[in-house]
């Protein structure tokens, strides 16, 4: 049997509904304003980060790369982020991460020992604490190669590494499996110390350092506990106090990778460098490379101009 509902109700319940439907509407309109306006400040905000990245690049009155992201939000800045820039000592994180997963699939033990060759030694003025310690020959652990290349940036230490990575194909393998591109591993440091153009093969994108960076923080391709140890090592590594380091906070921490070429008879430096992930007072991450090439600027522009791109990030994305 059919129930008939009296005239009066179905008209509350008309009444009801309509009511509702605008409530929702205006409600929606309301917000619509609000949410306009954040977005057009955001965008204001970038375009002004932007502009003060171009500006601070100029100083170095060559080339300059970079691309920041914070990898919980997507938020970014980029300048030239697909340029093609020497990476001299930054390759030894791929390197690294390379040898470590070598250690995950169990064909390199970090304690094995390993003998290291006179012939191996990059040339004297190239920096190797390893040869400076070991003028004949050496036998290290392969804790201890990581350790010299990544926290300090010893180019003999870096080309053992490359060697048990299985060279410049299986480091190339192991990057496009994270897929990673963008970035080219090909010469050791002995051949790239043989001439000035050879460092230029070894290049990455600022944008495929990043890709790298992301690939690192979200644990792909290593396990915890070497993706742990080399954390702790770009962590605690002495080099490049003065780059993306140089204007943030005492005791904040960054996790990074620098990279240095000398200069040629013209007095142009190929490569300052430092990529890295900096942890935010907000607690997310900001992972950030700043290349700077082909510059006639002295040392002290070319790093003061990586650290205050770090710094106006900061200021953007630290609060």
């Amino acid at each position: 049997m059919k129930r008939i509902f009296p005239a009066y109700i179905l008209l509350t319940a008309f009444l009801l509904a309509c009511s509702s439907n605008a409530t929702t509407q205006n409600a929606n309109q309301s917000n619509k304003p609000a949410a306009a306006q954040e977005a057009k400040a955001d965008d204001k905000q970038n375009r002004e980060l932007q502009k003060q990245i171009e500006q601070i690049a100029s100083a170095a009155r060559g080339r300059v790369g970079v691309h920041a992201v914070v990898l919980e939000t997507g938020e970014s800045v980029s300048l030239d982020e697909q340029g093609r820039f020497p990476m001299q000592s930054v390759y030894k994180f791929p390197i690294g991460m390379a040898v470590l997963a070598q250690v995950d699939a169990g064909k390199l033990k970090l304690d094995e020992r390993v003998r290291v060759e006179k012939s191996e030694y990059v040339r004297e003025g190239m920096h190797s604490p390893l040869r400076d310690k070991n003028p004949n020959e050496a036998e290290v652990s392969v804790r201890e190669l990581l350790r010299l290349a990544v926290s300090e940036s010893d180019g003999t230490a870096s080309d053992v590494l490359f060697r048990l990575a299985g060279g410049s194909e299986a480091i190339t393998r192991y990057l496009s499996d994270l897929k990673v591109t963008e970035i080219i591993v090909a010469d050791t440091e002995k051949e790239i110390g043989q001439d000035w153009d050879t460092q230029y093969r070894n290049w990455a994108s600022p944008k495929g350092a990043v890709m790298l960076l992301r690939a690192f923080h979200e644990g792909r391709g290593l396990s915890a506990e070497s993706r742990a140890l080399l954390l702790k090592l770009m962590t605690d590594t002495p080099t490049g106090p003065k780059r993306l380091k140089g204007l943030l906070p005492k005791g904040t921490v960054v996790a990074h990778k620098t990279g240095t070429s000398g200069a040629n008879a013209s007095g142009i430096s190929a490569a300052t460098n430092d990529i890295g992930i900096v942890t935010l007072p907000n607690g997310r991450h900001l992972a950030i490379a700043v290349f700077v090439s082909d510059s006639p600027a002295d040392l002290t522009t070319r790093e003061g101009v990586i650290a205050k791109v770090a710094k106006a990030a900061w200021d953007q994305w630290g609060k």
